[in-house]
C-alpha cells in the first residue's frame, strides 16, 4: 500500500494513503484483536465492530447526516454511533463532509476506499441469503433494498433491456439506471430523467415478496406500480435469490 508522509504536531509519521495517520499514543489497528496477519482478520479489525459495516451500508448509496443514519438503525444508540463513525473514519473508511449551500449541513460519507466494500457485502448477501436460518421478514433499510438489488442482479438477462425505474420506499427516494453494464442506483433528485417504471411502499417487505417472492403484483399489498405492466414483469425477472442450502 502506498505511504504518505503527514505532519501531526511537528512531527512526521507514515500512513497508508487512504486511512488516516495514528496519534502517537495510538496503538496499530492491524493485531489490535486477533494477531493475525490475515487481511480478512484485519477487515473484521476495520470494520467488524458492532454496527460498523451497517453504517458502511448505509452511506453506500451517498452520504447521510448523523441523524438520517440513526432513523436508519434504529436500534444503534447515539453514543455508539458517534463512536463508530469516528473510529471508520480514523480507520479511512469515511469522512466527514460539508454539503454545499444552501444545505450547508455536516454529513458522514464514504472515502473512496471505503465504497470499495461494495462487492464484499454483495458477495456475503449472496451468500447468507442461502442458509435457512435467513429470516426476510426481519426489517430492512431502504438502503440495504437497493443494495440487494444491485446484488441479486442476474445480468445475463439484462439483453436489450433499458430502463429508469424510479423507488420509493417509506420516506426515502431512488433512481434506479438500467443498461447493458447492469444497475446503478442513486438517491433522487431533481435532474432526474422520466421514469419509465415507479415502485412505491411503505416497507421494503412488499418489495421483497415481489422481486424475490415472485408474487404476482395483485397480491402484494401496499405495493403501487406505474408503468406498462409486461415491461415491469420483465425488470423483475431479473433478479432472484440464490438457492438454499440443504438444512443441517
Amino acid at each position: 500500500m502506498k505511504l504518505r508522509n503527514e505532519t501531526i504536531s511537528g512531527e512526521s509519521v507514515s500512513s497508508p494513503a487512504c486511512g488516516s495517520p495514528l496519534a502517537q499514543d495510538e496503538q496499530p489497528v492491524h493485531g489490535r484483536w486477533y494477531s493475525d496477519a490475515c487481511g480478512a482478520a484485519f477487515a473484521m479489525e476495520l470494520v467488524g465492530e458492532r454496527w460498523s459495516f451497517l453504517i458502511v451500508r448505509e452511506l453506500l448509496l451517498g452520504p447521510q447526516r448523523f441523524s438520517e443514519i440513526r432513523t436508519q438503525l434504529p436500534g444503534l444508540s447515539a453514543k455508539t454511533l458517534a463512536e463508530r463513525l469516528q473510529t471508520l473514519e480514523r480507520n479511512g473508511v469515511i469522512r466527514r463532509e460539508t454539503l454545499a449551500p444552501p444545505a450547508s449541513v455536516k454529513v458522514y460519507g464514504l472515502t473512496e476506499w471505503g465504497r470499495a466494500l461494495e462487492p464484499a457485502m454483495q458477495a456475503l448477501l449472496r451468500w447468507s441469503v442461502q442458509s435457512p436460518l435467513h429470516n426476510p421478514t426481519l426489517p430492512l433499510t431502504p438502503v440495504s433494498l437497493m443494495l440487494s438489488l444491485r446484488a441479486l442482479l442476474h445480468p445475463e438477462r439484462i439483453g436489450d433491456l433499458r430502463l429508469t425505474v424510479a423507488f420509493r420506499v417509506s420516506e426515502r427516494s431512488f433512481v434506479a439506471r438500467l443498461d447493458e453494464a447492469g444497475l446503478c442506483i442513486d438517491p433522487a433528485g431533481d435532474g432526474d430523467p422520466a421514469a419509465d417504471l415507479r415502485f412505491a411502499a411503505p416497507l421494503s417487505l412488499p418489495f421483497l415478496m415481489l422481486f424475490y417472492g415472485k408474487r404476482a403484483p395483485a397480491d402484494v399489498q401496499s405495493l403501487k406500480i406505474e408503468g406498462d405492466p409486461a415491461l415491469a414483469t420483465r425488470f423483475v425477472d431479473l433478479f432472484d435469490l440464490p438457492a438454499r442450502c440443504p438444512a443441517g
